[in-house]
């Protein structure tokens, strides 16, 4: 009598705690919601409009807010559906310049910084309503106007949670209004290949592009430095990729290490036999692109999105067919030596 009684008491203890641990939001997989999150998020939307990319004109930051917020908070974590941001996307919407759209898989870091906030490619995360979310988390609570700062659902315990559906809804707006070149730039050391499916571009973004505002799709796959050469053009799954996008009626090319990218991945990794450039070259001309200019062949197609800012002087560089000649130094018996 005694024992079933304490194996009752056990079982409503164990019930009561899991409620508990669920009430307080440690039911998740996930990280919870980006501390100060209304902050940040207002700030980037200023920072955006002020500084990043002012042609975008004047926007309602704190609104902009709201409507994101509105999106997901009190409701279920596991319902959140991307139309549920529509009034955000349209509150944040703007133009996206023709010829300036990446998109990508499996390289976030590394498009950040080619694209470089706007001034060279306008990624995902370079629209003021991709710059708001970039890096962050966030998700609320069922019947509570509060976030949840202790853990949020991952993509695998739900599909509908709020992340996943902003970037479904971020995505398929970015590719509505994408026009002229577009720009892919894939992951060739990706394990399971540099296109991935399911994935954002083969199923929101593919689907939404607007083939009459289109002229030309123009994809780059590009290895890690230290990486293996898992995919290429033309081969697995980015031969996948370009025979759908030519069924779809696209004109379509395909680049591997396409050697803008390849010079910024060499930044890291100045000492890797891909990147290493003649110490000699860098001596004479004090810069890397002069000196990268000699080296591989074709880097003079940077000299637009590499040298936006003339007044480093790249641009004469590269627009040099080669170097001046080392000047002669003359020896101790007067006579002529080359350095």
């Amino acid at each position: 009598m005694m024992k079933n009684l304490f194996l009752s008491l056990l079982l409503v203890s164990v019930l009561f705690m899991n409620s508990f641990l669920e009430v307080q939001g440690g039911k998740w997989k996930g990280e919870g919601t980006t501390q100060n999150l209304e902050s940040i998020v207002i700030g980037r939307c200023y920072d955006y409009i002020r500084i990043v990319n002012p042609a975008v004109g004047e926007k309602n930051c704190s609104e902009i807010w709201e409507a994101f917020k509105n999106a997901f908070i009190n409701k279920d974590p596991c319902s959140i559906l991307p139309k549920d941001y529509e009034l955000f996307i349209n509150l944040s919407l703007h133009t996206i310049p023709p010829n300036k759209s990446l998109f990508w898989e499996n390289n976030h870091l590394l498009v950040n910084s080619f694209a470089d906030r706007g001034r060279r490619y306008m990624s995902l995360a370079d629209t003021l309503f991709g710059f708001f979310g970039d890096f962050l988390n966030w998700c609320g609570q069922a019947n509570s106007i509060e976030l949840d700062y202790e853990s949020c659902p991952t993509t695998e315990e739900c599909e509908n949670n709020a992340v996943e559906s902003f970037w479904r809804m971020a995505s398929i707006t970015y590719a509505q209004h994408s026009s002229g070149v577009i720009h892919v730039l894939l992951n060739g050391s990706a394990v399971g290949g540099a296109y991935p499916e399911p994935g954002f571009f083969a199923d929101y973004e593919i689907p939404n592009l607007q083939k009459d505002k289109i002229s030309q799709i123009a994809i780059w796959v590009v290895d890690d430095v230290e990486g293996p050469d898992i995919d290429s053009c033309g081969t697995h799954t980015v031969e996948k990729l370009e025979n759908r996008l030519k069924t779809l009626g696209y004109d379509v090319t395909c680049t591997d290490n396409y050697k803008s990218v390849m010079l910024l991945l060499c930044v890291d990794y100045p000492d890797d036999s891909k990147c290493t450039l003649s110490s000699s070259l860098l001596f004479r001309t004090g810069s890397v692109l002069p000196a990268a200019y000699h080296i591989l062949p074709g880097i003079s197609d940077m000299k637009d999105s590499l040298c936006h800012q003339p007044c480093f002087g790249c641009q004469n560089h590269l627009q040099l067919p080669e170097l001046p000649a080392e000047p002669a130094v003359e020896n101790a018996e007067g006579t002529e030596a080359v350095s």
